[in-house]
């Protein structure tokens, strides 16, 4: 069974960047079949897609978000790690982290359970 699980801060001040960390069990972040992700949810909102990382270290991210989003991994230790600088109230949002096969055809299929970061002074 795969299982990923989110960890890192709950509150950050605006300016600061927040770096979150996925750990993945059940399956290897090196795997080319897959997409490792992260989204978020503003409360009341919408999902939002920031980005994601391959199995070859490959990334891609969301235009509006690329500037100060950087996505990266640590294969010893199977897991993956987001980093967004410059964060402002606005980016107050529950964040996952997800893994999706690699072919559009397909969906997100595996969640983790999101953990709630706050942006405030």
């Amino acid at each position: 069974q795969v299982q990923l699980q989110e960890s890192g801060p709950g509150l950050v001040k605006p300016s600061q960047t927040l770096s979150l960390t996925c750990t993945v069990s059940g399956a290897s972040i090196a795997s080319n079949s897959y997409y490792w992700a992260w989204i978020r949810q503003p409360p009341g909102k919408g999902l939002e897609w920031i980005g994601h990382i391959g199995g070859a270290g490959n990334t891609n991210y969301n235009p509006s978000l690329k500037s100060r989003t950087s996505i990266s991994r640590d294969t010893s230790k199977n897991r993956f790690t987001l980093e967004l600088s410059s964060m402002t109230p606005d980016d107050t949002a529950e964040y996952y982290c997800t893994r999706r096969p690699e072919s559009l055809m397909y969906a997100v299929d595996t969640w983790g359970k999101g953990t709630l970061v706050t942006v405030s002074s």
